[in-house]
């Protein structure tokens, strides 16, 4: 492996990244796919389908391990949840996701710090398999797609690949700041009434 090629580098950190964030959300993972679509777009060192392609790999591995570690123990997953909510709410979650939980999963995926939560009450509430792994594999590409379009923007507005990927960051996470913001008051709104 040549380590003096941004590819061998940028790639395997993109994949790598992105799984890792996916499982234990300690990486800004919008962040990475941001950064590399946009040296993508303004250097030759990496190919943007292929940033997508693996970004939406990443998550998805990263997010089909999330929902399969306490699905395969979804007895004791489903005992702890219940100790912390009320019987009508579970319920409630149960028909939710019966009704439209491709639609919970691909939406939990894109806004920040729903995703974990979503596939762990899917998870506990034995969501199948076979559709919760389709439902994933929208989300995620979707969610790379959206996060590569930032970096994409930015890419076009700055020649530099250091400033857009720069820019690239701060944007990802502006929006982050953004989406939690608005779920908070949506939040608070909701309590009010």
């Amino acid at each position: 492996m040549n380590w003096t090629d941004p590819a061998a580098i940028g790639y395997p950190a993109l994949f790598g990244g992105v799984l890792l964030g996916s499982i234990v959300p300690i990486v800004p993972t919008g962040a990475v796919v941001g950064a590399a679509a946009a040296v993508a777009t303004t250097t030759g060192h990496l190919s943007l389908p292929l940033v997508i392609v693996l970004a939406t790999l990443g998550a998805y591995l990263g997010d089909v391990v999330t929902f399969g570690i306490p699905r395969l123990g979804s007895e004791a997953a489903f005992r702890w949840i219940s100790r912390r909510q009320p019987a009508e709410r579970l319920e409630k979650a149960r028909e939710q996701f019966t009704r439209r939980g491709w639609q919970l999963v691909v939406i939990g995926r894109l806004v920040p710090a729903g995703r974990i939560p979503v596939l762990l009450a899917a998870a506990a509430l034995s969501y199948p398999w076979r559709r919760l792994l389709p439902a994933a594999l929208v989300a995620c590409v979707l969610w790379a797609t959206a996060y590569s379009l930032l970096g994409i923007l930015s890419g076009g507005i700055f020649d530099s690949p250091l400033v857009a990927t720069l820019l690239a960051t701060v944007l990802v996470l502006l929006v982050t700041v953004a989406m939690n913001l608005i779920a908070r008051w949506r939040r608070n709104t909701k309590e009010r009434v």
